[in-house]
């Protein structure tokens, strides 16, 4: 069975959508067959992994309220091992359609079910929000990573977010594991970041990342050319940062393989 890991923060900016498509290539890379789910409906990581929105019939929405089969929606991307479940604006309507129905908070729960056998991974990227569609990915994940910006508001929310995921684990998912902080757009050169830094592994301890996912120019350019960082520039600092999380991810999850221990990753 696979894992399921919710990407989650009501705080936008914060690198959500590129660490969910840069994780989600680097385990494919790793040869660990991947999903990608855009739950999100300004749909940027489908845009991101090269599909148009606007050329998108079905995704997530038409699974969540018309109960689609979710085979039938499932991308293949120019990834190997790596597939996307895309989303357009849509989405939006869901938030208010699932209002009516029993069992709103675990639609995504049942979609995703007859999947969970046929993927190593499968990761949710979520809306900046708290809001119906991002309850049912925490309700249907088995983790849920936070990615907190290295700046001056990194904390404001966050302790809102821990709340909901305490409410969710209370209430409507016991498994639900927090699988890790994860620090984002770090810069050496400023006494912030390496404060917020301090901060956040003061508070948080164990459950903070030791990858930091660093300041990268290549990390923005590469949504522009639909491809992930690895397969924009596999060289860089941004895809070294996530080659090594995807890595972690794997230690603390018990999960070993050759290709996981190389130093170099071979990207066609």
């Amino acid at each position: 069975m696979g894992k399921i890991i919710a990407i989650a923060n009501q705080k936008g900016g914060v690198g959500k959508t590129t660490s969910a498509i840069n994780l989600a290539a680097s385990l494919a890379v790793l040869e660990h067959k991947t999903l990608l789910i855009d739950a999100d409906p300004q749909a940027n990581a489908s845009s991101g992994l090269g599909f148009d929105p606007k050329n998108i019939k079905i995704g997530l929405y038409e699974c969540l309220v018309q109960e689609i089969d979710p085979k039938d929606v499932i991308l293949t991307t120019e990834v190997p091992f790596l597939d996307l479940m895309p989303s357009n604006i849509d989405l939006v309507g869901a938030e208010i359609e699932l209002l009516d129905m029993p069992n709103r908070e675990r639609m995504m729960e049942g979609a995703l079910k007859a999947l969970k056998s046929q993927y190593d991974f499968i990761i949710i990227d979520c809306s900046p929000s708290l809001g119906l569609i991002t309850t049912n990915a925490l309700v249907a994940a088995d983790s849920v990573l936070i990615p907190v910006q290295c700046e001056y508001f990194a904390l404001e929310g966050l302790g809102k977010l821990l709340n909901t995921i305490k409410i969710i684990q209370n209430h409507l998912n016991k498994g639900l594991d927090i699988e890790g902080i994860l620090l984002t757009m770090y810069d050496g050169r400023l006494r912030l970041s390496n404060q917020v830094v301090d901060d956040v592994k003061t508070h948080f301890q164990d459950i903070v990342f030791e990858t930091i996912i660093q300041r990268n120019t290549k990390l923005g350019e590469a949504p522009s050319f639909g491809l992930p960082v690895l397969y924009h520039d596999a060289d860089s600092r941004g895809s070294m940062n996530y080659l090594n999380l995807a890595k972690e991810i794997l230690e603390k999850n018990g999960i070993f393989r050759k290709e996981a221990d190389k130093e170099e990753v071979q990207v066609s």
